[in-house]
């Protein structure tokens, strides 16, 4: 028996995202330069309709009615996904695709039989960076890390392919309306007379005068941007930003021809809260400075939060994940503006050299330092 409560009972059907050559049969891929489907095999070339027009407001989804169950069966979808035992990460296959290694971690996976129900994507950021510029961009990233093994740098300039993969998040809209209590602080110094060395001297004390402060703020909260997504550290996707969220796209499976997506993990609810803890960081920086001064204390703030609204979005990274003496590293690239995150790879030898070198240094300045005393 179905759970009545559950807004993902009646998904729509399974969407492959293959876009197969209507010239020789090979599957498409989206081409990043030129916002077409490119194939590889014959240089057959077909336009994406609408792509790089005026891009129509991507209407944003209910909160309240996300969580209620309420959303209409249109928002809904069904993926086929496998998710790795290793870092958890639930990447999206297609019905042709039965095993590959994980792009996160390079663990081997064997794609499960089931499907995923989520929300599905209302926006896409279609990938700005082509593959070639995003090795070129890690390995200069690599070359600038003195302390890295010569063995891994010398692995990832190969060319070994990296995996381009659409992550989840979601952003959030929101309302929000304050009301504080406080106190606002003036600084103001006052002469005292205290003995130093036996003497006198006259020094200048700081003093805070308090008195009562209150009021309100009020602030509207656009495409607050939450990671839906455990398989990477979130200080990598961190990392990743600024996105320019007003090229987003309104979502067709055309971008992800030739690309991987991952399933979110971050359920909506828990997205909130991380959204919500940056609304009362923001709030509270609002508070101190419409109490102004030179201090500020906070004692109360209450906020009420109404028009909470949500989109579920898909951002692009190219990642590479190498296996290099038993250890995993992994490497993201922002596939709309190339920067690079990753793992900080250390050599021992190297870091040993380095010791080696600065104690022959301080020696060798000692020593001279001796001859001159």
């Amino acid at each position: 028996m179905q759970d009545e409560t559950n807004p993902f009972d009646m998904a729509a059907p399974t969407q492959e995202h293959r876009f197969p050559c209507d010239q020789c049969g090979a599957d498409m891929r989206f081409n990043a330069q030129a916002g077409e489907l490119v194939c590889d095999h014959c240089g057959n070339v077909v336009k994406i309709e609408g792509h790089g027009g005026t891009v129509p407001a991507i209407r944003e989804l209910d909160f309240r009615a996300a969580l209620e169950a309420r959303l209409p069966q249109a928002e809904i979808e069904e993926t086929r996904i496998a998710k790795c035992t290793n870092c958890g990460a639930q990447v999206e296959f297609d019905a042709d695709t039965h095993a590959r290694e994980c792009p996160f971690c390079a663990t081997p996976l064997v794609v499960d039989t089931g499907t995923h129900r989520q929300i599905k994507p209302k926006a896409v950021l279609p990938f700005a960076v082509e593959e070639r510029a995003a090795h070129a961009e890690m390995n200069k990233w690599l070359g600038r890390l003195w302390f890295a093994p010569n063995g891994l740098r010398q692995y990832a300039r190969k060319g070994r392919r990296m995996n381009g993969i659409y992550v989840p998040f979601w952003t959030y809209d929101a309302d929000t309306k304050s009301s504080y209590v406080g106190e606002h602080g003036t600084v103001y110094y006052v002469t005292k007379t205290v003995m130093r060395d036996g003497k006198p001297v006259q020094v200048q004390e700081q003093r805070v005068r308090w008195r009562p402060a209150s009021g309100r703020v009020a602030r509207f909260f656009d495409d607050i941007l939450v990671l839906a997504s455990r398989s990477l550290p979130k200080t990598y996707t961190d990392g990743l930003a600024p996105w320019n969220l007003g090229h987003l796209e309104p979502y067709r499976p055309e971008y992800l021809a030739g690309f991987r997506a991952e399933g979110y993990t971050v359920e909506l609810a828990e997205g909130y809260d991380e959204a919500r803890r940056h609304m009362d960081q923001v709030i509270l920086r609002d508070v101190k400075f419409d109490i102004g001064g030179d201090r500020q204390r906070v004692h109360r703030v209450d906020t009420t939060v109404s028009d909470v609204t949500f989109k579920h979005i898909l951002l692009p990274v190219w990642l590479a994940a190498y296996k290099y003496r038993g250890k995993t590293y992994r490497f993201v690239v922002n596939g709309q503006s190339g920067k690079v995150q990753g793992e900080r790879p250390w050599s021992a030898w190297k870091i040993a050299l380095a010791v080696i070198a600065g104690l022959v240094l301080a020696g060798v300045a000692g020593y001279f330092y001796s001859q001159y005393q």
